[in-house]
C-alpha cells in the first residue's frame, strides 16, 4: 500500500466554484479566514499576494498558486490600497465572476477556484500542505503540473462537449501532482506523513501499518522491520510524523473508519474488524475516544 495514495483517496478530491477575477489600474480583492483550499491561475497581468506578516508573493502570467486559507490574504495590483471583500462582491454582484478597478490601464485576469473534499477525513490534508504553494511560470521542475495546466487553459479557451467535466478532473489531477512534487521539499524540521515518507527508516513503518492496518503491530516488531532499536524507531517517529508510532496507526484506523461509515457499505461490526479491533464494542469505545461521537451516530451524521 502506497499511505500517500491512501490519504489522497480518503480526500476524494473535487475541484469547484471556478471563478474569473479581471482588475484594471488599482484593485485590491480580500479573502477571509475559511480553511479552504483555494486554486488561482494568472491568465494575463501581474499581482501580488499579500498575507499577514509574511512578504508578498509576486504572481506573473501562467503562475499557479494553491492556498490554504488558514490565514486571510488579499490579491491586488496596490499593496497600498484598502481591498473590496469578496464575500461581499459576490453577494452584491450575485456573481462569481467579477471587474475591479477602474479604466484599461494595466489589465489582469485570474481563474480560479475551491477544491472540496470528503469531510469526514479532511484535517488529513492539512498534514500533506503549507499554507501556500506557488508554481512559477518558469520553474522548469514542474513541468507535469505546467503540461496539466496547459490542458487546462486549452479546454477553457477553447471548450467543447464536456468540458466542465475535463477541467475540474484536470485540476484535480493538477492539486495530487502538487502533493507529489512537494514530497522532496519539505526541511528537516517538518514533520507530518510527507517528512514520514522522506525518511527511510520511517516509510517502511508506514508503509508497513498501511498495508496491514487490521494487524496488532507493536512498537518492537515494527523498528525490527526497519532494521533499528526499538527506543531508537520510536523516537525517531515522534520526531518525524509528531505521534508515536502506536498512536498514528490509531489515528489511521480512525481515519479508514470514518470513510467506511460515511459510505454506508458495511456494518460497524464489519469495520471494526476490517481496522483491527476484535470486538464492535472495542471498536466503538476507542472511536468515541478518538472522534467525539459514536461510530452510529457518526454514521448517521454522515447519511
Amino acid at each position: 500500500m502506497d499511505p500517500f495514495l491512501d490519504v489522497v483517496q480518503l480526500l476524494r478530491p473535487r475541484a469547484t466554484l471556478f471563478s474569473k477575477i479581471e482588475g484594471f489600474g488599482r484593485w485590491g480583492l480580500a479573502f477571509r479566514k475559511r480553511d479552504d483550499l483555494l486554486f488561482c491561475r494568472v491568465e494575463r497581468g501581474e499581482c501580488n499576494l499579500l498575507r499577514p506578516q509574511l512578504a508578498p508573493v509576486l504572481l506573473r502570467p501562467d503562475d499557479f498558486v494553491l492556498i490554504h486559507t488558514s490565514t486571510p490574504f488579499v490579491l491586488t495590483s496596490d499593496p497600498t490600497m484598502e481591498p473590496e471583500d469578496s464575500e461581499e462582491l459576490v453577494a452584491a454582484t450575485k456573481s462569481v465572476s467579477l471587474q475591479l478597478g477602474e479604466g484599461t490601464e494595466s489589465p489582469v485576469t485570474l481563474r480560479g477556484g475551491r477544491f472540496v473534499f470528503d469531510t469526514a477525513n479532511e484535517s488529513l490534508l492539512w498534514e500533506l500542505l503549507p499554507s501556500l504553494l506557488h508554481v512559477a511560470a518558469d520553474d522548469t521542475s514542474s513541468w507535469r503540473v505546467r503540461s496539466l495546466l496547459k490542458l487546462n487553459e486549452m479546454e477553457t479557451l477553447q471548450p467543447g462537449p464536456g468540458s466542465e467535466f475535463l477541467i475540474a478532473r484536470l485540476m484535480e489531477l493538477i492539486l495530487v501532482e502538487m502533493l507529489r512534487r512537494e514530497t522532496p521539499q519539505v526541511d528537516d524540521r517538518s514533520t507530518g506523513l510527507i517528512a514520514g515518507l522522506r525518511d527511510p527508516t520511517i516509510a517502511s513503518a508506514l508503509l508497513a501499518m498501511h498495508g496491514e492496518i487490521a494487524r496488532e503491530w507493536s512498537v518492537a516488531e515494527l523498528a525490527r522491520l526497519c532494521g533499528v532499536s526499538r527506543s531508537g524507531f520510536a523516537t525517531r517517529f515522534k520526531d518525524v510524523l509528531g505521534v508515536g508510532p502506536i498512536e498514528y496507526l490509531m489515528h489511521w484506523r480512525m481515519a479508514v473508519a470514518k470513510d467506511e461509515l460515511r459510505r454506508g457499505t458495511r456494518s460497524i461490526s464489519e469495520i471494526a474488524l476490517a481496522v483491527g479491533f476484535q470486538s464492535p464494542s472495542a471498536f466503538s469505545t476507542s472511536f468515541t475516544r478518538t472522534v467525539g461521537c459514536s461510530p452510529k451516530r457518526f454514521a448517521g451524521k454522515a447519511a
